[in-house]
């Protein structure tokens, strides 16, 4: 005959370690839900990115074209238009660099710091083509500045998006308790692509009018 008080021991040991069973399983579901939550929210912004990348790359294959319609109006502004060139080159560089992985902050802001330079060269080149009437009624230059327009506000309307998407991460990886699962999985911050002032967002604007 079994002895009663070793049932009722053996049955609350088996209880306890049920109760202890479920409680880890509720803990692992709850951490699962965290780390999709911030898979799903850093998908987001990358594929956000990912817009943006597609009219940068327009942006940075339409300024090469602008340059060598220009040089045969512009013969003795050879420094700037290099300079356009340089700086088109290393904006396209860093751009490379945050599609490889748009999470990785230092690169964007690499590529935020190239913008600025690129924006600035391309107000100083926008400024000089208006000592050249000609080169303002070639119909080739008007075609491609209409174009490289309507891509920088493609851009504006990706970036927005892009910038919305970020922040909405980063408030995820920041926020407890999703922040102590995005230090466990090494969910780095996401930088953010913006402009950093009004004259760049002034310089910025293309116009052959």
């Amino acid at each position: 005959m079994l002895n009663a008080p070793l049932i009722f021991a053996n049955s609350g040991l088996f209880i306890t370690l049920g109760v202890i069973a479920g409680i880890g399983l509720l803990l692992l579901i709850w951490i699962a839900s965290l780390y999709n939550g911030l898979v799903g929210a850093r998908n987001r912004h990358k594929n956000a990115f990912a817009q943006i990348d597609v009219q940068l790359k327009r942006r940075y294959d339409l300024i090469p074209n602008l340059v060598e319609t220009a040089k045969g109006y512009m013969k003795h502004e050879r420094e700037t238009l290099e300079a356009v060139i340089a700086a088109r080159n290393t904006a396209s560089s860093a751009r490379a660099q945050v599609a490889t992985n748009p999470s990785d902050a230092k690169a964007m802001d690499n590529l935020n710091t190239a913008e600025a330079g690129l924006t600035q060269v391309m107000s100083r080149f926008m400024m000089l083509q208006e000592a050249y009437p000609d080169l303002k009624s070639s119909a080739n230059m008007m075609q491609l500045t209409e174009e490289l327009a309507s891509t920088e506000n493609r851009i504006a309307f990706a970036r927005q998006a892009y910038n919305d998407a970020a922040l909405d991460y980063n408030n995820r990886r920041e926020m407890f308790p999703s922040s102590i699962v995005a230090g466990m999985f090494n969910f780095t911050e996401a930088g953010m692509f913006e402009v950093k002032s009004e004259a760049e967002r002034e310089s910025a604007k293309v116009s052959f009018s």
